[in-house]
């Protein structure tokens, strides 16, 4: 006991108060070692709270600022903390201004431009509507709602390409995204749950509500550099490392996000029941941190790598269920060339018959007509199936022609379905005449045609130089192109003209439609296998991707001009024959 009454130090304590301190002197020597000969500029948004905002005084507030100025206390750096509006913050990054960007969610295409951290929060996005809107449960239920997102987030850039929404409305915030749908512009908004919550709560939108939780995929929260810059990651992955074990991450995160994480096994207690001595302790100290900083290294990249694999498996099933269902289709188009081949058999077998007879009656009539015109004269005119001869005389040789010309036209409807619908098995091609091609498209679509506008217009040029092709095939690009012209205008005054052309050694054909047009962001994707705007309207993705190689195969190629609203012009281009 000691003179004060209280237990006296075991001597085993006093050799880890030392330890300790040693520890703490190596750990603090170290920092100081590391710490880099200039000042780091951190990116981030302005307005995101509660991840980085600027406070009431100006100054930059929240998660992630927080976190920043933990780990740049914890790794001996310092920050300057420069917030604003986040495509320009970004930009900053690429060009050299900023070092490192805080709160930049990982994509593939991202990580093509920057590298990332190891992610220190998982965000999963909501759906919110005004009180009383229509239940939303699945991305599905948003297809036609206006839709309000932040501009250049993740969500704003996964709704474009899936085509979800009647309209994505982008503005600079999630908060500005709540005002917008608050004063009743748009249908619903897609924001981080977590943003979401805080938001409402501290802007008092009491006519907000959420309506779908954990929308779209998740994404990761993590610091970004510019590409190759690993010893800035690898110091920012250890930073955060070492404020998990200390607990310090854990009293940040329950501050601005109220979700704390368990803490971890302090390193101490490691230390006390693995020490054997007290010189072995320090060679095995400084080997130990050494090793770990390489171990956190490997883990960070191996958890990014994990995440990222996690992901693009995802997107992979998410594809492959797309292409099961557009094989399914495919093999539907196929039994269908089957079937168009044996109803074509069946209406020629009829059709043929009446080609036949229809002359005979023809003649029959002719011959009888010199009979009938006597009996006429002498005895007066008579009735024929309840009709006087005298009125039916001229008419019945021209029902018997209309005829004529009907069954022909059913014969050559049929000739070129069955022509279409012919699996190709020969790579043979011959001289062919364009305009002839465009024909025969036209009659094959005429239904449609005629349902989808009363202004068709074809400007065939006669006496067109002959073009080297496959002409089944490239009739199959000229009905695509017709069709897709169909499908995209919104009432029948809207007009279609197609059209031929000699220019510069090549024969041309244009299909312009004066409908809805075609996004700037999607006229690059136009001929992508499986890429369609017109889902609802049972699109496949196939068809201009098929046209794109046909033309290709043709050493031609295909040409888009599109004005969103005013219309589109493909042209098919294919090398003339030389004379």
């Amino acid at each position: 006991m000691s003179r004060s009454g209280k237990p006296a130090p075991h001597p085993w304590w006093s050799f880890l108060a030392i330890v300790r301190l040693l520890l703490l002197l190596t750990l603090g020597l170290a920092g100081r070692a590391q710490a880099p000969p200039r000042s780091l500029t951190v990116g981030g948004g302005e307005e995101n709270p509660p991840y980085a905002f600027l406070d009431a005084r100006g100054q930059p507030a929240g998660y992630d600022v927080d976190l920043t100025r933990a780990i740049a206390e914890t790794m001996g750096l310092r920050v300057e903390i420069r917030l604003g509006e986040w495509a320009s913050i970004r930009q900053a990054l690429l060009d050299g201004k900023v070092d490192i960007l805080q709160g930049m969610y990982y994509s593939d295409d991202r990580y093509r431009r920057v590298d990332f951290s190891v992610s220190n929060i998982v965000i999963s996005y909501s759906v919110y509507t005004r009180r009383g809107a229509a239940p939303v449960a699945t991305l599905e239920d948003l297809r036609h709602r206006e839709l309000v997102v932040q501009a250049g987030s993740l969500m704003h850039d996964y709704l474009t390409q899936h085509a979800i929404g009647s309209r994505v409305v982008p503005v600079p915030s999630q908060a500005e995204a709540l005002r917008v749908l608050a004063s009743g512009q748009c249908d619903c908004a897609v924001v981080g749950s977590l943003a979401g919550a805080y938001l409402i709560r501290e802007y008092r939108l009491s006519n907000l509500v959420t309506a779908a939780r954990n929308i779209g995929p998740v994404h990761y929260h993590c610091f970004a550099t510019r590409k190759g810059d690993a010893e800035l990651l690898d110091t920012f992955n250890e930073g955060l490392a070492i404020l998990k074990q200390t607990g310090r991450y854990q009293a940040i995160r329950e501050k601005w996000l109220g979700a704390p994480e368990a803490a971890g096994i302090p390193w101490k207690v490691v230390v006390k029941y693995s020490m054997v001595g007290f010189v072995p302790l320090l060679v095995l100290l400084g080997l130990a941190l050494l090793w770990t900083r390489i171990l956190r290294a490997q883990v960070a990249r191996r958890t990014l790598d994990l995440e990222r694999e996690v992901a693009e498996r995802r997107a992979a099933e998410h594809r492959l269920v797309e292409h099961q269902q557009e094989l399914v289709q495919a093999d539907k188009m196929a039994a269908l060339g089957v079937l168009v081949s044996g109803v074509a058999h069946e209406i020629n077998n009829p059709n043929g018959m009446i080609l036949l007879n229809l002359p005979f009656l023809r003649r029959y009539f002719r011959d009888a007509r010199p009979i009938l015109d006597a009996h006429a004269e002498s005895e007066g005119d008579c009735d024929l199936a309840g009709l006087p001869y005298a009125e039916t005389r001229e008419e019945v040789p021209k029902l018997i022609d209309e005829m004529l010309d009907g069954a022909q036209r059913i014969k050559r409807i049929v000739n070129d379905l069955k022509d279409f619908a012919r699996r190709d098995t020969s790579a043979a091609k011959a001289p062919g005449d364009l305009g002839r091609m465009a024909e025969v498209a036209i009659r094959l679509v005429a239904p449609t045609i005629r349902s989808a506008t009363r202004n068709f217009r074809a400007d065939l040029a006669p006496d067109l130089p002959p073009v080297l092709c496959d002409a089944q095939k490239v009739e199959q690009i000229i009905v695509n192109l017709i069709l897709n012209a169909c499908q995209a205008l919104p009432d029948p005054d809207r007009g279609i003209r197609v059209a031929t052309r000699l220019e510069a050694g090549s024969v041309l054909l244009e299909v312009a439609d004066e409908g809805v047009g075609i996004a700037p962001e999607h006229l690059s994707r136009v001929t992508d296998p499986f890429f369609s705007t017109k889902r609802d309207q049972g699109g496949t993705g196939l068809g201009l991707s098929v046209s794109a190689g046909i033309a290709q195969e043709h050493n031609g190629r295909l040409e888009f001009h599109s004005q969103p609203g005013r219309g589109t012009t493909v042209t098919l281009i294919l090398p003339a024959e030389p004379s």
